[in-house]
């Protein structure tokens, strides 16, 4: 299965999913020190830098496109003002125009009540672009790290076969949004966290890059959720 990652960072989404046993075929991202991180572990992959300046015309077809889009805006923890911007509606236009099978979209499970593009709202244009939906939240410590990284996913699928598979599977074990209940430990085999470094010395950039970046082993239980499922 191929993959596509919008705002990518330094690449935690898009290791576990190629951990999983998915490739990436692109990424995009406008850091310029996460862009360096990105060219020294996929020299390989094809990248561009402005979402806003990608879609079906320079983007290869893809199974899945993933990203969690800048979440500043829509995270409730943020306290002071942000000049990041909301760019929930560049990736929904990404969609529309390239079309993957599938999506995975990421981003805090606290949003404000002004958030531009808070979850529900998010899911609304997916099912409104022809995608079966199926949100649900997943902890770091729920795959065996030692921190809690609390964040809501959202899979589509344009048919609706593998979120109805998936919803049997996910419910034991991960917190769907719509049953609150207790989340249970599960570990995998490897259960390493992202770690930068690599000759790259940035420190306070190596920081932001890590505390924005989806922790590997969650994105990988999350991959082979989906390669199980789509079998």
């Amino acid at each position: 299965m191929t993959f596509g990652s919008l705002f990518a960072g330094i690449g935690g989404l898009d290791l576990g999913l190629e951990r999983a046993g998915m490739q990436c075929k692109w990424q995009v991202e406008i850091d310029d020190y996460c862009q360096r991180v990105l060219a020294k572990h996929w020299p390989d992959v094809e990248r561009f830098r402005d979402v806003r300046e990608v879609g079906s015309h320079n983007l290869k077809p893809v199974d899945l496109i993933c990203g969690g889009d800048p979440c500043q805006e829509n995270s409730g923890a943020r306290r002071h003002p942000t000049t990041s911007p909301s760019l929930g509606d560049q990736f929904i236009r990404v969609v529309a125009e390239c079309r993957p099978r599938l999506v995975l979209r990421e981003n805090p499970s606290g949003v404000r009540s002004d958030a531009p593009w808070p979850w529900w709202r998010f899911r609304a244009e997916l099912e409104r672009l022809g995608y079966a939906v199926l949100p649900f939240r997943l902890r770091a410590c729920c795959v065996g790290l030692d921190h809690r990284r609390d964040r809501l996913f959202l899979l589509a699928d344009r048919s609706d076969s593998m979120c109805a598979r998936l919803e049997g599977e996910i419910k034991p074990r991960i917190n769907p949004v719509s049953a609150g209940g207790p989340v249970r430990r599960i570990r995998l085999s490897e259960s390493d966290v992202v770690r930068a470094g690599h000759g790259i010395p940035d420190y306070m950039e190596r920081i932001r890059g890590v505390g924005n970046a989806v922790a590997v082993p969650v994105a990988e239980y999350i991959g082979r959720l989906i390669l199980g499922g789509a079998k």
